[in-house]
């Protein structure tokens, strides 16, 4: 009787746990002659489709973080998909590098939105992504490519941007926006002045945007990484509770978006 007690508490242990397996791929793409490496995930237990999110990283490229939360998505039971903005096997090693890197597509938008958008495809064309419900999220500098990539007119229906950049060249491509737009800002991010905000927030006024914008008190920039440290005086560091508050804040945008 013992035996066949504990048989079927393994086999229920396997069961819950297989339930609940996230896959995880790493996939390379191309934009143009340059190779790409991207992180894919979903749960394995969902049968057919689900919405799809596009996943982009700091001005660190894709590490540890994006794939994190990548992973993070696919236990919501969307498939989701870190791009790749700078090249296979190109990562920033320190912030001067960061900083180069990233600001080659900070001053050329085209070549930020086509890079984005070529990831955007290969989630697209994936067999489990409804193409009817693609959206997505970005850190700090994927957070303005995010944000550029809706202006572009991408067919998504949602982006999130958590402590990005707000500003472009280019505000009148607002209108070519076809999805919801959530901003998740640090109060107290130096990166991001309240003069940005307001330029930000009048064009998304102007182009008629379903948009929204949630400012956390105390935060400064890169407030979702713990990586960033806990000294805000810096003026990037980690703040746990605005991190929480803006991830539930994505979560109920998504509810309402992907309906």
């Amino acid at each position: 009787m013992k035996k066949w007690l504990i048989l079927l508490i393994v086999t229920v242990f396997w069961a819950v746990n297989a339930q609940a397996t996230i896959r995880t791929d790493v996939i390379d793409y191309k934009h143009g002659d340059t190779i790409l490496e991207g992180y894919l995930a979903y749960d394995d237990a969902i049968q057919g489709k689900r919405p799809g999110v596009i996943v982009v990283h700091e001005w660190w490229g894709i590490n540890n973080y994006v794939r994190m939360r990548t992973e993070q998505l696919a236990k919501l039971g969307y498939i989701a998909f870190a791009i790749d903005m700078y090249g296979k096997g190109v990562r920033a090693k320190d912030a001067k590098e960061a900083g180069s890197l990233s600001s080659s597509y900070r001053s050329d938008r085209a070549l930020m939105r086509s890079r984005a958008n070529a990831g955007f495809e290969v989630l697209k064309n994936h067999s489990l992504t409804d193409v009817n419900r693609m959206a997505a999220i970005g850190y700090c500098f994927g957070g303005t490519t995010v944000l550029e990539m809706a202006r572009s007119g991408a067919q998504l229906v949602g982006v999130v941007s958590f402590h990005g950049g707000l500003g472009t060249p280019n505000p009148g491509d607002a209108k070519n926006i076809k999805g919801k737009v959530l901003v998740l800002h640090g109060a107290d991010d130096p990166a991001v002045p309240p003069d940005q905000v307001m330029a930000f927030q009048d064009e998304m006024r102007k182009a008629g945007v379903d948009w929204h914008f949630v400012s956390y008190g105390g935060a400064v920039h890169s407030f979702t990484n713990p990586d960033s440290g806990n000294d805000p005086s810096k003026g990037a560091a980690y703040n746990e509770k605005a991190d929480k508050r803006s991830w539930e804040a994505m979560k109920h945008f998504f509810a309402e978006t992907f309906k």
